[in-house]
């Protein structure tokens, strides 16, 4: 008897969750909410208006995947994210990259940047609505602000954080600035790089919202703000399941990328 309980007091707190495909560890959570929130509407504890089945929603997908009008929603969509993620991400590399390595460019520009960053994104949208309308460029110059501060940042602090101690090997063996940039500045700060793209990727997301739903005519956004309109809550519940599962997607590439260009980190894992 007491060696059955020391044998259980020992296992390992894990370890049931050991059992399970390490792939399917994530999806423990979604489907458990998922069983619940369908039980619950057959039981019909919630407002099939308010909070309709995980069933409905699944099928009125399909319906829109069928008819095409979610693929044409989806691929606006994605062109706005990926076209204003890329100017900005690129922008933000550049300049954290200029004021992380040069004191003129941080003292010059990174005050004004940093003042720029704490101004609300939402309060911006009047602005770039007189300024630049409704069109495709106002949506993608707003996704691009959105997504440029989080590489930014990241990027300078990444610079400032490498160790005096590689720098001064550095000196040591006599390397170009081209050298000390490629082989050591770009290499130590890449996580900080890396987390700012995984950052500016889910910014990106946000505000495609933001600017769908101001004035556009197609789009993810426009779809679920045009269902709210007529009281299509399933139709809501598709696009916002269609934003977690891309931005999911978007996030675990960069994760992929993480783990081959990091591979030389010796880290703790938890």
């Amino acid at each position: 008897m007491n060696k059955q309980l020391a044998g259980r007091t020992s296992e390992r707190p894990g370890a049931a969750l050991s059992r399970i495909p390490a792939a399917l560890h994530g999806w423990i959570v979604p489907v458990a909410i998922l069983l619940i929130w369908q039980l619950a509407a057959a039981l019909h504890l919630v407002s099939a208006t308010l909070l309709p089945a995980p069933s409905q929603i699944i099928g009125q997908a399909f319906r829109l995947l069928g008819n095409g009008e979610l693929l044409q929603h989806m691929g606006i969509s994605l062109y706005r994210a990926g076209v204003g993620f890329a100017l900005g991400s690129a922008a933000g590399l550049l300049l954290g990259l200029s004021t992380g390595l040069g004191k003129l460019a941080e003292r010059t520009l990174d005050p004004s940047l940093q003042m720029l960053r704490m101004i609300p994104m939402l309060s911006l949208v009047p602005l770039f609505i007189l300024w630049f309308g409704v069109g495709e460029f106002s949506k993608i110059l707003m996704i691009s602000l959105g997504a440029f501060f989080p590489v930014y940042v990241n990027t300078f602090l990444g610079i400032r954080g490498v160790e005096l101690k590689l720098l001064e090997v550095t000196g040591i063996y006599q390397f170009t600035r081209w050298q000390l940039l490629s082989r050591v500045i770009i290499p130590s700060a890449l996580p900080n790089i890396l987390l700012g793209l995984r950052l500016s990727l889910g910014t990106a997301w946000l505000v495609l919202v933001v600017a769908e739903m101001m004035g556009a005519s197609a789009g993810v956004g426009y779809m679920i703000q045009d269902a709210r309109a007529y009281s299509q809550t399933d139709i809501v519940f598709v696009g916002i399941s269609i934003f977690a599962i891309v931005g999911k997607l978007s996030d675990s590439a960069v994760r992929l990328l993480e783990k081959r260009w990091l591979r030389w980190r010796d880290t703790y894992k938890g």
